[in-house]
């Protein structure tokens, strides 16, 4: 059999604040939404800008987290896999359907939110590890004191 792959990686601002529910078991789970943007030239070489709107769902502890330091708004770094569900409507009228990012891993790219910004705090993707980190700008430790960056700074 051939090896398949489900993965996504996204970095947007969420558009509404995190709701967490718990399971019948007890296990907590989060969900949010973020946006992400792309501009394209049309036929006519006017600038467009599109926007699209992904669902997240980020289980336990990880989703906790969200839940506390993110707000409707927030830079967020989403890495998981993409899900199909479905499941009958409220109202009887049928099944809906509904497509979902199934975070593994989240960092918060701000501290707005009051979320602490060391290599521990943002990155909630189990462990440890340093391993498969996304990289903010910052260097290569957790003490590192880095200026921001200007746009005029940006070599692109």
């Amino acid at each position: 059999m051939a090896a398949s792959v489900n993965k996504v990686i996204l970095i947007g601002n969420l558009g509404r604040d995190p709701e967490t529910r718990f399971t019948n078991s007890g296990s907590s789970v989060t969900s949010f939404s973020i946006a992400t943007k792309d501009s394209f030239m049309d036929k006519s070489g006017a600038r467009q800008e599109r926007t699209d709107w992904h669902n997240i769902i980020v289980w336990g502890k990880q989703g906790e987290a969200c839940a506390q330091y993110l707000k409707k708004g927030s830079p967020v770094y989403v890495e998981g896999r993409i899900s199909y569900r479905e499941y009958e409507a409220k109202d009887g009228s049928g099944k809906r359907k509904v497509t979902e990012i199934v975070a593994m891993r989240t960092q918060f790219l701000s501290s707005r939110g009051g979320a602490p910004m060391t290599d521990d705090a943002g990155d909630f993707s189990g462990g440890g590890a340093a391993r498969n980190r996304a990289p903010t700008g910052g260097g290569s430790g957790a003490g590192d004191d880095v200026a921001p960056m200007d746009d005029e700074d940006i070599p692109f």
